[in-house]
């Protein structure tokens, strides 16, 4: 026995002597910071508690060594918590004076319980008995609390330094944590063998001292201890819950100890079922989500100065707002009630002249509706007020609606403000814990309420788009029906107009009959398909002489008559032919239009690379470069007094879908050429076998 307690006298001089070393480095550095001098203060501590440490065997001035020892290390272990709040503090959120009392009631428990049960007890060289010292065991549990503590605080020290800044605290925080996780260990074996294991007290000096080169290389690279942290509440909140675990567990292990020791024969099975309960309370208190918010509530109240992080619910809210599942008007409430723990709600939008119920979470189905203009509604326009069920704003010019009563547990209306003006509203129910409504609150709640608004009224604009957009088809699809139809009543004008010079003629006969088969076969080709409700492009290969025969056979009446000329009858291309066919047929009316009698028009079809050329040449009156630029190309746009100004643009899209395009070459009095591209068939099976 002498010799360990040799041994740790030894270990204790040494630590005590490293910590005194470091000490008077600080001395001689004459820093003023409030870090460095509590840095100093805690160090001096240390190597006093090391030293009466070694002592504790010896009485001096009177005076037990071990009784003083425990009373330096209660005072070593706080100045240790202070240091590490004060650093956490230095962020400006973290109040350090409510921590500060929390820590100063631990180590005031530590010494009470310390004057109960000396470290000469706690050395003694007995077996574990069946019945220990309650003072014991209370000392043994709260230096084990210090030491948790410590180690949430370091944990809390390096998660909340910036990662740029870890450079300058990851050795103070390894220094620090090696002490409080020795402490924790030390501690946690002898509340498990309700004795102080001789070896591990006596290696803590020199633990201890191993710790001092970190702190010094720390305070070499961090000398004003600056770390500008911003704590997280998340990690807080994590951070309380664990201590509140671990709290709870240690009372209920204190609890099953002292019932397997005053119960007798059902000691054991009274133990094990006060533990199987306890854990299925923790457990049933983890998962709620009124202790959460209980919680939550009560570390922003009492540990920080503002109410809320707003970058946390800000992030929560955004992504609350767009991320999938329920309705975009439930995603809305859900959003908004989560920033005031709110567990249900109902929304209200301005539709028609009124407001009317959009959505509902966790309420029953409303029906009431709110007119827009009441005064209700001026209240929340005017002000943007948001309005307490329990009482009526004074600024009110009459009661609440009656209606908002029938929402069970209604306790908040707030405005969703878009523009400046009501878009509408949200009627939350009561929080699942109380909450205190105060100016930063209602500030949060207008803010979301406008970003809210401003996610609804997009979705609700994305759904008219949608409408517009199937409409657009609709008219469109018709708008190219009536186009066809003009097309043919173009070609029976001209067939008639020139029947009263030419009826008698049977070549001109010949080519009448053939016109008016084209196009009652194109009409009948066309309700067809209108009645089948198929408006898709359906390609295949073709010959485009075929297609351009069937075109040019519908001019064949018309002055001047359009000449074919085929260069390769062999070309295909994969195309619809009914869309090649109304594309050249439009091309070739605006040519004839164009054209006088005496003038020419001709159909060209030949082979350039691996591309089929079809070109549409008339002597007509042309058009300027202006024209062809800004207008020729653009929907609704004719210089026809019946026109609609859709063939060419529809055409050239039509050629753009299949990977040709449709170009035109013209100047006034000079005629036009439009000429379109096409690819070959045996080009486009040669793309895959290159790719």
């Amino acid at each position: 026995m002498a010799g360990e307690a040799l041994v740790a006298s030894a270990s204790h001089g040494i630590g005590a002597a490293a910590f005194a070393a470091f000490s008077l480095l600080l001395l001689l550095g004459r820093r003023a910071h409030g870090q460095h001098r509590l840095l100093l203060a805690a160090c001096l501590l240390t190597a006093t508690w090391s030293a009466v440490t070694a002592l504790h065997n010896y009485t001096v001035f009177g005076l037990d060594m071990a009784q003083v020892a425990r009373v330096l290390e209660t005072l070593r272990t706080t100045a240790w918590l202070v240091f590490l709040l004060l650093l956490l503090a230095s962020s400006g959120l973290l109040p350090a004076k409510r921590l500060l009392a929390v820590v100063a009631l631990l180590g005031t428990t530590q010494l009470a319980t310390g004057e109960l049960a000396p470290v000469a007890i706690v050395l003694a060289d007995v077996a574990p008995q069946r019945s220990a010292d309650p003072a014991l065991i209370g000392m043994i549990a709260s230096s084990l609390l210090l030491a948790v503590v410590g180690i949430l605080l370091v944990e809390q020290l390096y998660r909340g330094t910036p990662p740029g800044e870890r450079w300058g605290i990851k050795f103070a925080c390894l220094a620090l944590g090696t002490l409080f996780v020795y402490d924790f260990y030390l501690y946690s074996d002898a509340l498990l063998f309700r004795r102080v294991q001789p070896d591990i007290w006596a290696a803590r000096g020199l633990v201890d001292a191993l710790c001092v080169p970190l702190l010094a290389i720390t305070a070499g690279r961090n000398p004003g201890w600056k770390l500008g942290l911003a704590l997280s509440r998340k990690i807080v909140l994590r951070s309380a819950g664990l201590v509140g675990c671990a709290v709870y567990l240690l009372a209920m292990a204190a609890g099953g100890w002292y019932l397997r020791s005053v119960g007798g024969a059902w000691g054991p099975v009274m133990q094990l079922i006060c533990l199987c309960g306890a854990g299925l309370l923790l457990a049933g208190v983890l998962f709620s989500g009124a202790a959460r918010a209980r919680l939550r509530v009560f570390i922003s109240k009492h540990f920080y100065q503002a109410h809320f992080d707003y970058r946390d619910e800000w992030r929560r809210f955004t992504q609350a707002l767009s991320e999938g599942g329920p309705t975009p008007g439930e995603r809305a409430i859900q959003a908004v009630a989560a920033l005031v723990e709110s567990p249900a709600g109902a929304l209200w939008l301005r539709r028609d002249g009124a407001f009317e119920p959009a959505a509902i979470w966790n309420v029953p189905v409303q029906i009431a509706t709110e007119p827009d203009g009441s005064a209700f509604c001026r209240l929340l326009q005017e002000r943007q007020w948001i309005v307490e069920a329990s009482h009526t704003p004074r600024h009110a010019e009459g009661p609440l609606p009656a209606w908002l009563h029938g929402i069970p547990g209604l306790w908040l209306v707030v405005p969703l403000m878009l523009h400046g003006q009501l878009f509408g509203f949200v009627a939350l129910t009561g929080p699942r814990t109380p909450v205190a409504l105060n100016w930063e609150v209602f500030d949060l709640l207008r803010l979301a309420g406008s970003q809210a608004a401003s996610c609804l009224a997009h979705g609700e604009l994305a759904e008219r788009l949608a409408v517009a957009r199937q409409f657009e088809s609709f008219n469109r699809m018709t708008t190219f029906v009536v186009h066809d139809l003009k097309n043919l009543l173009s070609q029976h004008s001209l067939l008639l107009a020139n029947a009263q010079r030419h009826k008698a003629n049977p070549e001109f006969q010949e080519d009448m009959l053939a016109t008016l088969a084209h196009s009652v076969h194109k009409m009948t080709a066309m309700l067809q398909r209108l009645s089948r409700g198929d408006h898709a492009t359906h390609s295949a290969p073709h010959v485009l002489a075929e297609v351009l025969r069937r075109a040019i056979r519908g001019y064949e009446a018309a002055q001047p008559r359009p000449v074919l000329e085929i260069a390769d009858e062999t070309l295909l291309a994969l195309v619809d032919g009914h869309r090649l066919e109304r594309t050249v047929a439009h091309l070739l009316q605006n040519a004839v239009e164009a054209t006088p009698p005496d003038g020419s028009i001709a159909v060209t079809l030949r082979r350039q690379d691996e591309c089929a050329v079809i070109e549409v040449r008339d002597t007509g009156s042309g058009m300027t470069e202006a024209f062809m630029r800004e207008r020729l190309f653009r929907p609704f746009e004719t210089t026809k007094a019946a026109g609609m100004g859709i063939g060419v643009y529809e055409s050239r899209e039509y050629l753009r879908e299949l990977g040709g395009r449709l170009d035109a070459d013209s100047r006034p009095g000079g005629g036009s050429t439009f000429r379109i591209m096409l690819p070959l068939q045996a080009a486009l099976e040669r793309v895959p076998a290159t790719a």
